[in-house]
């Protein structure tokens, strides 16, 4: 099994390797958690962590005699991102433009930083928000808030506010549902659908956006 086919492997199944990991690593797993969390949203290099199911899963774990206490996940996961976007944020302020100066590298490649760029323009400070439920731009969006000097307070109301939706709303999904017989048998079917619905509310945003452009243009 390669490298990438091990990594979807986990995320299909990630109930049984992080309810594994839990029972290894006993307290440090809420570390573990953090950092996760904090890396997929505050790291421009790790946008491929998996944020939606790894909140969703974190969930079913805290449901009745799981082996992680709900409040506790609910509060450090929400600092986590929090914090994670403050500091993807900041890089962007002050080191940006020179980390995407190059256009031939692999990591920082620059049709990422202009398709954000685009989202960001678009939508303002809503970016925020919308940003929390898709991949890649949820890592990419605070980035270039900061390179675009966004008004740091504007940015910090926006952040906490999507942290706790985000959060809040993915992890209490998974405690109450994620425990059900359908889902725990269906758990990987499950998975790709969280993370295709979290995609709705934006998806609905930009169809939005596209039909008043267009009615705009007819005037």
């Amino acid at each position: 099994m390669n490298g990438f086919t091990q990594f979807i492997d986990i995320i299909l199944h990630l109930n049984k390797y992080l309810d594994h990991f839990a029972g290894i690593y006993g307290v440090w797993i809420y570390a573990i958690l953090f950092v996760i969390i904090f890396s997929e949203t505050g790291l421009v290099v790790t946008p491929f962590l998996p944020g939606d199911a790894l909140l969703f899963t974190v969930g079913t774990l805290t449901a009745g005699d799981g082996s992680l206490n709900l409040p506790v996940i609910l509060v450090l996961l929400t600092a986590a991102a929090i914090l994670g976007n403050l500091v993807n944020y900041s890089i962007g302020r002050t080191i940006g433009r020179k980390l995407y100066s190059n256009p031939n590298s692999r990591i920082f490649k620059q049709k990422h930083l202009e398709q954000t760029h685009q989202f960001y323009e678009k939508y303002g400070a809503k970016a925020i928000l919308l940003s929390r439920f898709l991949p890649l731009l949820r890592t990419m969006v605070p980035f270039v808030a900061g390179m675009g000097s966004m008004d740091q307070k504007k940015f910090i109301s926006y952040n906490v506010i999507g942290a706790f939706i985000w959060v809040f709303g993915i992890v209490l999904l998974g405690h109450f549902f994620g425990n059900i017989e359908f889902v725990q048998k269906n758990f990987s079917v499950v998975i790709v659908a969280i993370i295709v619905i979290s995609m709705v509310p934006p998806s609905i945003e930009v169809l939005r956006a596209w039909r008043a452009q267009r009615v705009t243009g007819r005037d």
